[in-house]
């Protein structure tokens, strides 16, 4: 299998320089370019046509637009916005250009490389602690469903989501699933991080926004 080239956009050149670092010590990755400007997005995009161009949209320069236009350059290249603003408006912004990821600067190196991997895919990613938000602030419905594709809950997961959505306790939830209450509260932990939630009262708050924004997308 061919590595994923990848171009590297970024205003800061230690930033290029410790992406190219991490990805070097990764099986299936290829830097193909680097640049630093929103006109070498586009130009990587029409001279080198790369599977993956990681960029921050806080560099100078219209960068969103520069998004739009190398996509519309190179339709199978896909976009991973990586930058340290949190702002929802920043990546909703990002997302309606055409970002097909939108990760923060403070994500671990893992997290990028998952990101670039589901954007070679298809597959949209967003930082896990960061997606609720998102979601939350979104208003167009199948915005909402490439942000919701960030939150990804494993089988289990879901199964106490939806006791959880029940009204059922810890150990009620415990009881039915066959499990011990401290597995439980393992998963409410993780479950907390995924919806960026402080406690379980917000994380069942969170489970219910997208029960019912997946309600109102159906058909």
């Amino acid at each position: 299998m061919s590595a994923i080239s990848v171009g590297i956009v970024d205003g800061h050149p230690l930033i290029i320089e410790g992406i190219a670092m991490i990805f070097s010590r990764a099986q299936g990755l290829q830097i193909s370019a680097t640049g630093s400007t929103a006109k070498d997005l586009i130009d990587i995009s029409s001279r080198l046509y790369p599977n993956v161009i990681i960029t921050d949209p806080s560099m100078s320069g219209d960068v969103y637009a520069a998004i739009a236009a190398s996509i519309r350059i190179s339709p199978n290249t896909k976009i991973v916005a990586f930058t340290a603003a949190t702002g929802v408006d920043c990546a909703i912004r990002a997302l309606d250009a055409g970002a097909t990821g939108y990760v923060l600067k403070n994500s671990s190196p893992q997290e990028l490389i998952q990101a670039v991997n589901s954007a070679h895919l298809g597959e949209n990613y967003i930082t896990q602690s960061f997606a609720s938000q998102v979601i939350a602030g979104l208003r167009n419905a199948s915005l909402r469903r490439v942000a919701a594709q960030a939150v990804r809950f494993n089988i289990r997961e879901e199964q106490i989501v939806r006791l959880l959505l029940r009204g059922k306790s810890n150990k009620e939830i415990a009881v039915s699933l066959k499990i011990s209450v401290q597995t439980v509260k393992n998963y409410m932990t993780i479950l907390m991080q995924k919806l960026n939630a402080r406690n379980r009262l917000e994380v069942v708050i969170a489970a219910q926004k997208m029960n019912e924004r997946d309600m109102g997308d159906a058909p």
